[in-house]
């Protein structure tokens, strides 16, 4: 049994969100991939297995927990199937996932993923988020998995040096800042805490991306974006907002494979 580590959202090793990417030869137990994923110790696992339809189950799973929609996970399986001869080079792959059917399809040199909207509505702050955050929002919202916290500049987000163990209190899946860019060739910037699920600074977050499309596009008034995730590796995301659908193009490298040896299968 094979495992790969990708580095997604970047055409560089070392950069952009790492993520393993297991092929399953045959199903196993929920208990058995969370403790491969808490081995792996990286942002999220992908577990894939085949079905007879030609498309993959995937499931993700942070070191503490399974998550129901994940982008770079996803990207980077697309990325193994491909490389690896497991699909044909460039056919669209479907994904069976807790969140639906999505698809990834390769475009001039890059992946793009199919996902499905999450817009966020205004919300309260919870309480201690303002306070764990260390900067007063501009905008505070929540989509179905997160808060989204607007700050005053691209400045701000950069600088932000949030309690995480503050934020570990915060009842959602993590909390998403974000500012408009200032930097040349992209529109906005974007920074991703989840310590609730054992993710203190998320590297480069596609599904993040699923709500800042359309709230962006409400902001900016266009459809298309070049977004930039500012955490210490960084990473690029282009994004396209299609009526419910959120269309996510990044590129992907794969750092190394490893075997499992049989204790470990």
């Amino acid at each position: 049994m094979i495992v790969t580590q990708v580095d997604a959202f970047t055409d560089t090793v070392f950069a952009g969100n790492p993520a393993a990417v297991c092929l399953l030869p045959q199903r196993r137990s929920e208990s058995w991939m969370q403790r491969l994923a808490g081995e792996m110790n990286l942002s999220e696992t992908a577990f894939l297995e085949r079905r007879a339809d030609g498309g993959f189950d995937l499931r993700w799973f942070t070191p503490v927990a399974e998550v129901d929609l994940c982008g770079h996970a996803t990207l980077a399986s697309a990325h193994v199937l491909w490389e690896q001869g497991e699909c044909p080079p460039g056919a669209e792959i479907r994904f069976h996932t807790r969140s639906g059917t999505l698809a990834a399809r390769a475009l001039e040199g890059w992946i793009e993923l199919d996902f499905p909207a999450l817009r966020e509505e205004p919300a309260a702050p919870p309480p201690g988020l303002i306070e764990a955050l260390g900067a007063p929002p501009r905008y505070l919202g929540k989509s179905r998995f997160d808060y989204l916290v607007e700050l005053e500049s691209e400045a701000a987000v950069r600088r932000l040096r949030p309690d995480v163990h503050g934020l570990r209190a915060v009842e959602a899946r993590g909390v998403i800042v974000t500012a408009g860019a200032t930097q040349p060739g992209f529109d906005f910037v974007s920074r991703y805490f989840a310590p609730g699920v054992g993710i203190d600074e998320d590297p480069v977050t596609g599904s993040a991306h699923c709500c800042l499309g359309p709230y962006w596009r409400r902001r900016m008034k266009q459809d298309a974006f070049t977004a930039r995730q500012v955490s210490a590796r960084g990473g690029v995301v282009r994004v396209r907002v299609e009526g419910s659908r959120v269309k996510l193009l990044g590129q992907a490298v794969t750092v190394f494979t490893a075997e499992l040896r049989p204790g470990g299968r």
